[in-house]
């Protein structure tokens, strides 16, 4: 019988190797675990009981929050402050950082950002929607409150990233910097169990995602790529495979595990782009770049940029190697004619 590692078991080993670990760190992904089991329940039953559809207000972002939003942002920020870990938060559903100000969470070592419940606007029609996370070292003294300028950091400077993706099964992947693993939700234990140890992301891929609908508003350089991706060419094994959810999370696991490139550029409406730099272009991006990925804002990689603010919107380009080398061919030609 193969041997089973629980995610538990494997932040425990892991903890192992890092002689100056104190187990804080192995605490708090504890907790993220949990609630993410907590959401996938909620997920599970959406359909027969009254958590779906809106929750009558909109978040910072503008848009109208579900109630499994609130559930989820609700859920988190309770486990993480349970850690004891955890000094602060911040949220796309909320517009201020929130500080944990008592107890041990006081003088917690991390903070931790989130998009805690990426795709919402798919609950409805049960596709597969996700939540993202990323983890930083706090730059305030311990015992202090916890202030906005912990958040501003790069993104190279995180200590962990991760998503978790509510589909046909549910995973939790992440990394600390030493690889990306995935952990696959068993049900019948109550736990995630190691299914996917050392992710790498193919270098090439045959599949493009990206809005469509919003052709005519896109770049040249990005209609130009489109068009390269949808022409016949035996060498290269196209046209690519055009999929696109809508859900960057199950966008991004797909082309993760199979190859491919996740777009989101700006556009004539959006000219700053439309994903959030903090809580989901950085983690995401340390996840790619850890299982060989790239990924950048068209000219520069993600995890240089310094943040200016929690919500801060960025153009966002992730996948593969070779992939995202012709996107920025592209880019680089066309958009500077």
């Amino acid at each position: 019988m193969n041997k089973v590692t629980t995610l538990n078991q494997f932040i425990i080993e892991q903890q192992a190797h890092v002689p100056q670990a104190t187990g804080g760190f192995s605490g708090l992904l504890h907790h993220v675990g949990i609630a993410a089991k907590k959401v996938n329940r909620e997920v599970n039953k959406a359909g027969l009981v009254d958590i779906l559809g809106r929750a009558g207000v909109e978040n910072i972002q503008g848009e109208d929050q579900q109630k499994l939003d609130v559930y989820a942002n609700e859920t988190f920020i309770g486990e993480l402050k349970a850690s004891g870990e955890c000094c602060a938060v911040a949220s796309e559903e909320n517009q201020d950082i929130i500080v944990f100000d008592e107890g041990l969470s006081r003088d917690g070592k991390y903070i931790f950002c989130m998009d805690p419940l990426d795709g919402s606007s798919n609950i409805d029609v049960n596709v597969s929607i996700g939540t993202i996370f990323s983890v930083y070292r706090r730059k305030s003294p311990l015992g202090e409150v916890a202030k906005l300028d912990d958040f501003l950091q790069k993104g190279c400077k995180q200590v962990a990233a991760g998503y978790v993706i509510y589909g046909s099964s549910t995973m939790l992947v992440y990394t600390a910097g030493n690889g990306v693993n995935g952990f696959t939700l068993d049900p019948s234990i109550g736990e995630f169990c190691l299914s996917h140890p050392d992710i790498k992301t193919p270098e090439d891929g045959t599949i493009y995602s990206i809005n469509e609908g919003n052709y005519e508003k896109f770049p040249v350089g990005v209609k130009k790529y489109i068009k390269y991706c949808q022409e016949t060419d035996k060498k290269t094994d196209r046209p690519y495979t055009s999929r696109y959810i809508g859900s960057l999370v199950a966008d991004f696991h797909r082309n993760l595990l199979k190859g491919g490139i996740f777009i989101y550029p700006e556009t004539k409406t959006h000219p700053n782009g439309k994903l959030r730099l903090l809580y989901e272009c950085n983690p995401i991006a340390f996840i790619a770049e850890q299982a060989g990925g790239v990924a950048s804002d068209g000219e520069r990689r993600i995890l240089e940029l310094m943040p200016e603010s929690i919500h801060q919107r960025i153009p966002f380009y992730v996948g593969s190697k070779n992939m995202m080398r012709k996107i920025t061919e592209f880019l680089k030609f066309f958009n500077n004619i």
